[in-house]
């Protein structure tokens, strides 16, 4: 179910791209949208592991530098089922990590420095759980995909409203004004909410598949609550929408309004709660 509604969001997502080529360009603009659509999937198939690591600096952790992390994450993929991935490390005091790759053979895990200064061992082995967890259902390579359709669509419609703004089509055929206007202000929402519900619902489904790997609900759930506190004071360097649905924590949650009310992530408090859960039936 959860391969096919990932199926399912993105065909969306790539109809709602040619639905905007549509307006603006007749049959030819929807064949040229479904063209950019294939053409963005083949790029972040092959390179979200580069595109998001470079984005953030990430520099690589070798087994030298950190024996007793590299330890604990070979353990933790084990259990998992799952080829060891590389391991990054983001240069900055907000605790954060997040897990990108195609497959678990092409994957890395990627944690701040802030990360390791704040968590026990336990919580750290929670957080891991949780990103190895992604990996595992390919939850980071759909992601990354519908982020990288989703910030297109957005591209695209903000081009589209400074022509209308400018009465500028690219040709002289007349056309509907109230169904370009809609289209400028839909689709962008369209996009962020498809985003949203793919997001959304694996969070859950890595906290409680975390939760399973590492045998430690409760040390996850302790780890979010540290991770929270930190993101509602302090903003991740160089965060951006695109990419927040691959952290554990949504790194932009700092900026409160409308940012939080579109968040790629439900809420700590009740993530939290459903860890619990998990530990009491585990007990």
């Amino acid at each position: 179910m959860n391969r096919i509604k990932s199926v399912m969001l993105l065909t969306l997502l790539s109809l709602l791209l040619m639905a905007i080529g549509g307006v603006f360009g007749g049959r030819q603009g929807a064949l040229i949208m479904l063209l950019v659509s294939f053409v963005i999937n083949f790029i972040s198939y092959w390179n979200s592991d580069k595109i998001a690591l470079a984005s953030y600096r990430a520099q690589p952790i070798s087994p030298e530098q950190a024996p007793e992390l590299h330890k604990l994450v070979k353990q933790l993929a084990d259990n998992a089922g799952i080829a060891m991935p590389r391991l990054y490390l983001i240069p900055t005091d907000v605790p954060n990590a997040f897990a990108t790759g195609r497959d678990d053979k092409h994957a890395a895990v990627a944690v701040t420095e802030g990360l390791l200064r704040i968590l026990n061992r336990d919580e750290v082995a929670g957080v891991i759980s949780h990103e190895l967890s992604h990996i595992k259902h390919r939850d980071t390579l759909v992601m990354t995909l519908a982020a990288s359709l989703a910030s297109a669509i957005s591209y695209i419609a903000n081009i589209a409203q400074w022509g209308l703004i400018f009465g500028h089509r690219g040709d002289d055929r007349e056309g509907n004004p109230l169904a370009l206007l809609l289209t400028i202000i839909v689709a962008p929402i369209a996009a962020t909410l498809i985003q949203l519900a793919l997001s959304r619902s694996r969070e859950f489904m890595a906290d409680a598949s975390g939760a399973a790997i590492s045998r430690k609900p409760l040390a996850l759930a302790t780890a979010l609550q540290k991770l929270d506190d930190y993101a509602h004071n302090r903003v991740l360097p160089g965060a951006k929408p695109e990419t927040e649905g691959l952290f554990i924590i949504n790194p932009l949650c700092g900026k409160g309004g409308l940012q939080n009310m579109f968040s790629t992530h439900p809420s700590t408090e009740e993530r939290i709660e459903k860890l619990r859960e998990i530990a009491a039936n585990m007990n």
